[in-house]
Order: structure tokens, then sequence, then C-alpha cells
């Protein structure tokens, strides 16, 4: 009898940490529900809505792709303020490309839109058919990517070289100072150039060595290619960085085929599921994330706005967060579109 009780109470000393583990898990899955339910913070202002030649506005988005997360939530945001504002909307894909960013906004143009919204490919390249716009009496709002134009009327955006030099400096922190870094980066956008050029900048003053810098021209396949070359050719490479949501996507396919997840470290931009794997498992140590929500919010107010004849601030700073494995939970809806 007593080696029964002794064998019931050991088997019970076993259980009982499987079932505190399962209890603990079942609520980490539940709060992580309830964070992903609650989705981003609500808009702060939405703009009042009015009649253009007696019927709603009608306001343009141009994004520069449809693939990527960030873009989508961008698209998200600025809708629920449309919705809510009665305002009509619609939605040309840029796809990469300048040129078709460009007859969007020329066809938009000819079609009596009231105001539009373009995250240029090209912040250069783009200018001609903002001034036309403009000269069409038509406002621009540039939403993401900063261009540099009287012709724009609103800029909403976040400072992508400080957002830059912002994760250098935590990775100079994880470092030390020391080490090699592998950057993933896309050539053909200014804005990643820019976020490219703070980090890379930051990260030399610190004392740390850019080892390479590989073109994903923000596509993730390409991205993958890119970054699956950059871990071949440096093998004991310490530290890599990705410039946006695409190039972070592809490095994390590369660091998982090539079995990196012991020995190296990344930082880089825009959560997706991929990064939030790779934050839970903690070799992802960083990453910047905008507001995606807000900017579109804040991009479909000023439109709404310029669209009424009312005036709207010509600059919309929007702040970043820098996301971290222990605190990545709080950041779950932007996993949302």
């Amino acid at each position: 009898m007593m080696r029964r009780t002794v064998a019931a109470v050991v088997a019970l000393g076993l259980t009982l940490p499987v079932i505190g583990c399962d209890t603990q898990a079942r609520r980490e899955i539940e709060a992580e529900k309830k964070v992903t339910e609650q989705g981003p913070p609500p808009p702060e202002r939405v703009a009042k809505g009015c009649r253009v030649e007696g019927r709603p506005p009608k306001i343009g988005i141009v994004p520069i792709n449809l693939q990527a997360l960030f873009f989508n939530q961008i698209n998200s945001g600025a809708k629920m303020v449309a919705g809510q504002a009665g305002v009509e909307t619609q939605i040309v894909n840029g796809e990469d490309d300048s040129t078709k960013q460009a007859n969007a906004i020329d066809t938009m143009v000819a079609d009596d839109y009231d105001a539009i919204i373009v995250d240029a490919v090209d912040t250069e390249g783009i200018k001609p058919a903002v001034r036309r716009a403009d000269a069409a009496g038509i406002p621009v709002v540039a939403v993401d990517a900063t261009v540099d134009d009287p012709a724009v009327a609103t800029q909403v955006g976040t400072a992508n070289a400080e957002g830059g030099k912002q994760i250098a400096d935590a990775l100079l922190e994880i470092s030390g100072g020391e080490g090699d870094i592998g950057v993933v980066g896309a050539l053909n956008s200014t804005v990643q150039n820019e976020r490219q050029k703070g980090f890379t900048d930051r990260a030399a003053e610190g004392g740390m060595k850019i080892k390479n810098v590989v073109d994903g021209r923000n596509v993730q396949e390409n991205a993958q290619t890119a970054a699956e070359n950059l871990l071949t050719g440096a093998p004991d490479l310490p530290y890599a960085y990705a410039t946006g949501e695409p190039a972070l996507i592809g490095l994390a396919a590369a660091v998982g085929s090539q079995q990196r997840t012991e020995d190296l470290k990344v930082v880089g931009w825009d959560l997706s599921t991929q990064a939030v794997d790779g934050l839970r498992a903690g070799w992802i140590v960083g990453v910047v994330q905008q507001n995606t929500f807000r900017f579109g919010y804040e991009a479909m107010n000023a439109a709404i706005d310029l669209a009424c004849g009312r005036d709207a601030p010509k600059d919309v700073p929007v702040p970043t967060q820098i996301v971290t494995p222990e605190n990545v939970r709080s950041y779950l809806y932007y996993l949302e579109k």
C-alpha cells in the first residue's frame, strides 16, 4: 500500500508541472488572441465629409504595391476613415513601378478626382505627375515616402534615416560595437535607401563594419535570393540588417534555409508573421515598426480636408516603435490587414 501511495505521489509530482505549463501556454495564447482581436488603436480624428458638386469626394490611393502587409495596412487605415466620413475611394496598385504610379495619377486627374494619396516608389520620378495634378487643382498627399516638392500638399510619414539610426543604436548595444553586418536593401526605393544610410552611418560610427550590401528590389523572392547569396558568401557573418518588409521576410527565409538561427542576429523593418516568429525565437533582436494604420488615418484625413476646401498640415510626422522579443506580444495586431 505504501509503495502505491509513493508511486501515486511521484506521478502527481510529474504531472503537475505539465499541467502548469499547459495552463500558462493557454493563457499566453488567449492573451495574444485578445491583442490581435482588439486590432490597432482607432483614429483619433475623422475628418468631416462634404459634398463636391453635389456628390461625395472621390479620393484615389496609389500604393507602392499590394503584396506587402505594410501597404495593405495603410490602405486599411485610409479606407476606415473614408468609410466613416462618407468618402469614395479607389486603390490603384503601383506594382513597384514609378511609371505605373504616374499613369495612375494622370488617370485620376483626367477622371476629376478630388484628392490623391500616393506612396511613391521613386520620390524623384513621381514629381512630374504630382505637379500635373497640382496644376489641375487636385491636391496630392504623399504618405510614407517623402516627396520633397512644393506641389505636395501634405506629407505623412516617418523619419526613415532616423529610424535606421535608432535600430543601429539597438544593435550597437547588443553587439558592444563589434562585428560585421550584412545588409539586405532595396536600391530602387528612396525610402529604404534612407533607412540603409541612417543605419550604416550610425553602425560604422559605433565601430561595426558593413561587410556587404545586396539588393532585394523590394520583392520577397528577390530579397530571399539576395540574402541567400549574402549568407553563402559570408558564412561567419554575425549580424544582418533588412531595410523593409520584403527584405526582412526574404532574409528570414534565408536564415532558416541555411540554419543560421543559432549564430546570426538580425534587425530590420516592419512586422510580418516571419518577423514575429524570429522575434519569438530570439534570433531577430529588433524590428522598427511604423504605425501603418495611422499613416492611412492621417493621409485620408488630410486628403478629405483638402478635397473639401479646408486647410491641412504641410507635414504630419508619425513616430516609430522598436519591437523586441520582450514586447512583441503588444504589437501582434500588425499581422492583420
